[in-house]
């Protein structure tokens, strides 16, 4: 009986605690929301307590006062300069002229969508997680674009280089015409966007007034048609290249190096071919177009037909020197000549004579090669290119050794009949004799494929006059 009783009365209790935490559940509930409703009142135009930007505390802030806040600070970030270097100059922007810097409105719409969300849940627990903990935003920034390229327009502009296509034709065993394909380029404005972008960190604290460098990359434009594209015969890039000048040579002189260097222009070496450098010019006189110019001749410094073609050959034997070509056959000349130092050391240069002596390599790079040529009257420079297949080979030419140096001989004078009588004229130049070596060695894939000595040996020459006696 008494256990019956005892049953009842936990039984009572039971459930009376079970209403009461009902209720007591219900009234928090209820308490709470009321609580949570209220909350949002108070702060209906502003941003919850404990979002922070960058440091600052917005809680309680409204959109205009973040909008202040942040429009003062762009006010300092303004004085900040940016430096766009390029190759072909640069350009001083600042952060002002850009607007760059942070972005006011949306960092404040950013602090304010914090906890209104259309989830109550989700924005009651972003609201307490603020109050307790603080929730830390990433700020906003911004820069104008079009300002941006307005200010580069300048540099943009030096920096494109349009893409050249290759123009090939060939006609009896010789390049009619030739354009070797080129690469363009143009600035690479992304790659410049996200430069400006990484810096933002950089400049919203600055301590003091700064310039920031950016350089501006580019990228490469490709032809439509390339120079392997328009040929079967191999010739697609620049395989060695050499160049000298003749400045201060008489009128004929320059005429002789502009008509053999044009004459040699468009040659075609054929794989295992040996080039002769007198078979491909053909006959140098009065006949085929040549004029008088000094040349030497037995010894002497003489006119002759032809004078400077010595120039067209020492200026092809560095093209073949740079470009690791067997060298057949090579001759210094007697004496050192002026014209053939004015940018090189002594020892770099190739006489010929035809037809006894003369300029021989052998093509054994196993694909043709286009011998080209380029004359600049302006500057009186000559280039010889070589186009072909590159295969791997590397060059190295050691200094010239410059030894038994002798001084020039006495000055000379002779009599000119064609000159006006008290007129001198120099003809030739002092020189001092020397013995020149220098060494080349050319690699493939790490092994020594040539290795060659060329040696000179300089007379020692005499400056010679004419002294005119025509009365």
């Amino acid at each position: 009986m008494r256990i019956k009783i005892l049953r009842l009365y936990i039984l009572s209790a039971t459930k009376v605690l079970f209403w009461f935490t009902i209720g007591a559940v219900f009234g928090l509930f209820l308490f709470v929301s009321f609580a949570f409703i209220i909350f949002q009142k108070l702060n209906s135009n502003v941003v919850y307590p404990g979002v922070v930007i960058n440091g600052i505390d917005l809680g309680g802030k409204t959109p205009s006062q973040i909008n202040e806040i942040f429009a003062k600070k762009n006010v300092d970030i303004g004085k900040t300069e940016f430096v766009f270097a390029s190759e072909t100059g640069v350009a001083t922007v600042s952060a002002s002229q850009i607007g760059y810097g942070y972005n006011p409105e949306l960092i404040a719409k950013q602090a304010m969508s914090i906890g209104r969300s259309k989830n109550v849940f989700s924005d009651a627990n972003l609201i307490i997680t603020a109050y307790l903990n603080g929730i830390y935003l990433q700020p906003a920034y911004r820069y104008s674009e079009t300002e941006l390229l307005a200010a580069l327009n300048p540099l943009v502009e030096k920096l494109r280089i349009d893409p050249i296509d290759a123009v090939f034709a060939y006609k009896n065993g010789k390049v009619t015409t030739f354009k070797q394909s080129l690469d363009g380029q143009v600035a690479d404005l992304e790659a410049v966007k996200g430069k400006l972008e990484s810096k933002f960190a950089k400049v919203m604290f600055p301590n003091k007034q700064q310039a920031i460098v950016i350089n501006i990359p580019v990228k490469i434009l490709k032809p439509n048609i390339t120079t392997e594209k328009v040929n079967n015969l191999g010739i697609k890039e620049l395989i060695g290249e050499g160049l000298s000048f003749f400045q201060h040579s008489i009128p004929s002189r320059v005429y002789n190096v502009t008509l053999a260097a044009t004459r040699l222009n468009g040659v075609l070496v054929a794989p295992n071919k040996v080039f002769s450098f007198n078979k491909a010019l053909g006959d140098i006189s009065a006949f085929t177009g040549y004029k008088q110019a000094y040349i030497i001749q037995n010894g002497k410094t003489v006119l002759g037909d032809g004078g400077g073609v010595c120039q067209v050959s020492t200026t092809l034997f560095r093209a073949i020197l740079n470009a690791g070509l067997s060298i057949i056959e090579r001759h210094a000349h007697a004496y050192r000549v002026a014209y053939y130092e004015q940018n090189s050391p002594p020892g770099f240069d190739a006489t010929i004579y035809s037809p006894s002596v003369d300029l021989k390599f052998k093509n054994d790079t196993g694909k043709y090669i286009l011998i080209q040529t380029s004359i600049d009257l302006d500057t009186q420079k000559l280039t010889f290119s070589l186009f072909g297949t590159s295969d791997g080979r590397k060059v190295v030419l050691s200094e010239p050794v410059v030894a038994n140096l002798t001084p020039p001989l006495p000055d000379t004078y002779q009599d000119d009949s064609s000159l006006p009588k008290g007129t001198i004229k120099q003809v030739d130049f002092a020189a001092e004799g020397a013995k020149v070596t220098f060494t080349r060695q050319v690699t493939k894939n790490g092994n020594t494929i040539l290795s060659d000595k060329f040696v000179s040996n300089f007379q020692p020459w005499r400056a010679v006059y004419l002294r005119g006696t025509k009365e």
